[in-house]
């Protein structure tokens, strides 16, 4: 009944879908009151759909557990909705830990960036500067000193085909090498001085015709630069 199944109760394997099929193992793993309870890829067998309802299911039963609860996946978005302290493993070494927010702030390593989907640079801050070598640097909102990790989020590129006018205080040349759209976002992957990601509209990837390369310009916003030290 905790997990909804009350009316399936006779029904065979075959017969359940695939979000009531992962609800029948939770049920059979929590049955006999486990002092730990481990989770591997619970969700990579669903369908999109499946996935959201059974996702929001699996947090509440695992919010009410009292054992230990140890969760692997591979899906940055499933590991920060389900966990409560995250530790990401690269080539069987364990490079950061912490929270769901520390991890996708303040990520450590290019690694760890690119799970959580954001831009990662290391240099050396002098003041609203961070050098990052090769005569590149970024300008920031903060003062700092010493080496530091720089982010930038994709929201924060603004993509154009030409120079901007105005006032933004980075400004690089680049040129579009692909883009991807997922749903209502369109990741659009830059080369240049400062290879990144920006995230546009598809309505804009289009209007500027971003999906045929070619050189582009992007720019950020200094208070769009999340630094903190190495």
């Amino acid at each position: 009944e905790r997990m909804g199944m009350a009316d399936h109760g006779r029904a065979r394997p075959a017969e359940l879908s695939g979000g009531q099929a992962q609800r029948v193992a939770l049920a059979r793993a929590l049955a006999v009151n486990p002092r730990l309870l481990l989770l591997d890829e619970p969700l990579s067998a669903l369908d999109a759909s499946s996935r959201t309802e059974v996702r929001r299911d699996l947090r509440r039963h695992l919010q009410s557990f009292n054992g230990i609860r140890v969760l692997v996946t591979h899906d940055p978005l499933e590991a920060a909705f389900l966990s409560d302290r995250l530790v990401v493993i690269e080539r069987g070494r364990v490079v950061q830990t912490g929270s769901a927010a520390e991890v996708t702030q303040k990520p450590r390593s290019r690694y760890v960036a690119d799970l959580v989907g954001v831009n990662l640079f290391r240099g050396h801050a002098a003041g609203d500067r961070v050098e990052l070598g090769d005569g590149l640097s970024l300008t920031i909102g903060d003062r700092l000193e010493g080496e530091v990790f720089a982010v930038i989020h994709p929201r924060a590129v603004a993509v154009y085909r030409s120079r901007p006018d105005g006032t933004p205080r980075n400004v690089f040349p680049g040129k579009a090498d692909a883009v991807d759209v997922h749903a209502d976002r369109a990741r659009v992957h830059v080369s240049g001085p400062l290879p990144l990601v920006a995230e546009v509209t598809p309505g804009a990837a289009e209007a500027l015709r971003l999906a045929e390369g070619g050189a582009v310009w992007i720019s950020v916003k200094a208070t769009e630069v999340s630094v903190y030290p190495v």
